[in-house]
């Protein structure tokens, strides 16, 4: 799809491809891609400089479910700033949350929503214009992302199965009666994420309660694994949101089909469908 008077872009089977396309022409766009999770994902000269997607907290999320800053100072700022376009600067203005601090939490916010989208397979984009997005840095390259993206999936290698596995997993904590003292000797940090695992929250679940990135919250996830702490509550059955109404089976229902790991355990961010008409080819470090 072409943006305004822009030139046409090249043959981008996946995401990667898109954003390197975009990068060579330095373009200025939001690439609205759908499935699940999903998002949108900020380009400005052809730096990525912001992303968003359900999958995981977002700048906002991350500062007031932290509680770094509260809801009745960020509903001021938003008000004043009605197009939002101007609201990292506003919050730094007003005193809130400092220039570098800031900085940091956006990168972070950046890295962490392109982990989220690599690990589920998209089922479309569309290039469309630019619209406003929260975010306070000066943009990263299309390989530096991918990079650290692939180093985030390297990191969670490991049993109980893929990152991505372990994303849409709902934890349950285990019986820690023979371990005594073991849970005081933990870090904060662990501790906050072992109380958040009750059986029917995910690691996206647990980082949006906590306020957290959600490679941070699977790192601390995958440690309490390790030491016996926790266990998967069930198998993954599919790839509904974790959000989505829980209805009980009626008696006699079969039971659901167990669905195979996510294709993109593999950071290639592949799309495997187009929408005719609206995509521009045929089907072909700081983390907390």
């Amino acid at each position: 799809m072409t943006v305004g008077s822009e030139v046409p872009l090249a043959d981008s089977r996946n995401i990667p491809a898109l954003l390197a396309a975009l990068r060579t022409q330095r373009r200025s766009c939001t690439v609205l891609v759908t499935g699940t999770p999903g998002g949108s994902i900020h380009v400005r000269d052809g730096l990525v400089v912001a992303m968003e997607t359900p999958g995981a907290p977002g700048v906002e999320g991350l500062l007031l479910r932290s509680g770094r800053i509260g809801e009745p100072e960020w509903s001021a700022v938003r008000a004043s700033d009605t197009s939002h376009e101007h609201l990292a600067a506003e919050l730094v203005d007003r005193g809130l949350v400092g220039a570098g601090e800031l900085e940091v939490i956006s990168l972070s916010a950046l890295f962490d929503a392109a982990f989220a989208l690599s690990l589920a397979v998209p089922d479309s984009w569309e290039v469309a214009d630019p619209v406003p997005a929260l975010y306070r840095n000066a943009g990263v390259t299309p390989e530096r992302l991918l990079g650290e993206v692939s180093r985030r999936i390297n990191l969670l290698a490991g049993e109980p199965g893929s990152a991505a596995a372990l994303a849409r997993t709902r934890m349950r904590r285990a019986s820690t009666a023979d371990l005594p003292g073991t849970v005081d000797r933990l870090p904060a940090r662990h501790q906050d994420v072992l109380a958040a695992t009750d059986g029917r929250r995910t690691a996206r679940d647990i980082a949006f309660a906590l306020g957290r990135g959600l490679f941070a919250v699977m790192l601390d996830l995958r440690h309490l694994l390790d030491r016996g702490l926790v266990r998967p509550h069930a198998p993954a059955t599919d790839r509904r949101p974790s959000t989505a109404a829980r209805i009980a089976p009626s008696p006699g229902a079969p039971a659901p089909t167990q669905v195979a790991p996510s294709a993109l355990d593999s950071v290639s961010l592949s799309l495997p469908r187009r929408l005719p008409g609206r995509n521009s080819a045929p089907t072909p470090r700081p983390h907390d």
